[in-house]
């Protein structure tokens, strides 16, 4: 096929071609005798595969990177392009509701440029938030191992005490339902989203590592896996039935384990479920009763390894639920593992 004839079927332009030729993207025959260039239908198809990508925002660097490494499947582009779309949507949200918060201030007799500031330094805030968590503890490094580090016994200070016991809690106090959609925050390797798979549940797994989500696909190939954090969930809004999550909202400071909810809340249907198996203490006394337990008893392992990250304070969780119309229900199954669930009222 000729350029022309091309540019007709796929409805572009044939300077856009050109362009995509220059770019590297895709290289006709052409012809010796004239120069003209010649579209095989294997062009014609990549032609196809390009067009759609830039329809989606994917940048040429990105496609180049997909026509040159085979090794790397165009859904797994795709799935990065979906992720990079979602924060840019998830941060345009942001701003229009501090937009609107803004036009609502401005309609007050009593109104003050001076009102703005907060909003504004709010805004840049949440998205410092957002952006700049990092992973402090490697998971793309733990996850070769991951599973069988978890010991349940044994340690001075073991941390996954009760975790089997947590986990088949989770899955017996969630309400389950066929073709429901169950998202596993901090999935890790899937040892609690995967339990929802019997049930005919569609299940959703999110991780901050690409190295846990490849060890996750590997054992649980019906898992769907997509990379992102409790911050930024590459959701769209109301999407999904049950939100469950294990030890892992303990690395967020309690300020973000807030933001983390709000985000919860976000993707979650109405009359939606919220649980949450994870290091918490029952609120502050109970977290100074604890530490000072183990500084009694010597245990220097313990204490270090709690301040060394941010076990929640149920209380605090509680109350936002509460606040936020939901039913709460909790567990204590030792001194340092806990369990919410939450169901909306609404």
């Amino acid at each position: 096929m000729q350029i022309k004839e091309v540019a007709k079927e796929l409805n572009i332009s044939a300077r856009t071609i050109r362009f995509y030729e220059k770019q590297g993207l895709i290289q006709p025959a052409k012809k010796p005798e004239n120069d003209y260039r010649v579209f095989s239908e294997e062009d014609v198809l990549q032609l196809t595969t390009i067009t759609a990508l830039r329809e989606v925002g994917m940048p040429i660097k990105q496609i180049k990177v997909i026509l040159e490494k085979p090794e790397m499947t165009l859904q797994e582009h795709l799935e990065i392009q979906r992720t990079a779309l979602l924060e840019k949507w998830v941060e345009m949200k942001d701003m229009l509701e501090t937009l609107d918060e803004m036009i609502t201030r401005t309609s007050s007799t009593e109104f003050s440029y001076q009102a703005l500031y907060p909003l504004a330094a709010h805004l840049k805030k949440i998205k410092e938030i957002r952006y700049q968590w990092t992973d402090r503890w490697n998971f793309d490094g733990q996850a070769h191992k991951y599973d069988q580090r978890i010991k349940t016994e044994g340690h001075v200070f073991n941390v996954h005490e009760g975790y089997e016991a947590a986990l088949a809690m989770v899955e017996n106090i969630v309400q389950k339902g066929r073709e429901a959609t169950c998202l596993d925050i901090g999935i890790g390797t899937g040892n609690l989203g995967s339990r929802f798979l019997s049930y005919d549940m569609k299940v959703i797994g999110v991780d901050q590592s690409e190295k846990m989500l490849e060890k996750c696909k590997e054992k649980h190939p019906e898992i769907e896996c997509r990379k992102g954090h409790f911050l930024m969930l590459p959701i769209i809004d109301n999407q999904i039935d049950v939100i469950v999550t294990s030890y892992a909202l303990h690395h967020l400071p309690d300020e973000e384990k807030l933001l983390a909810l709000e985000e919860m809340t976000r993707v979650l249907k109405p009359f939606g479920q919220i649980c949450i198996a994870d290091l918490m203490f029952v609120d502050e006394v109970h977290r100074h009763k604890v530490l000072e337990g183990y500084r009694e008893r010597g245990n220097t392992v313990a204490v270090e390894s709690i301040e060394d990250e941010y076990y929640a304070n149920q209380a605090l969780l509680v109350s936002w639920f509460e606040h936020h119309g939901f039913l709460v229900e909790t567990y204590q199954f030792n001194d340092i593992l806990s369990m919410i669930y939450a169901k909306c009222k609404k």
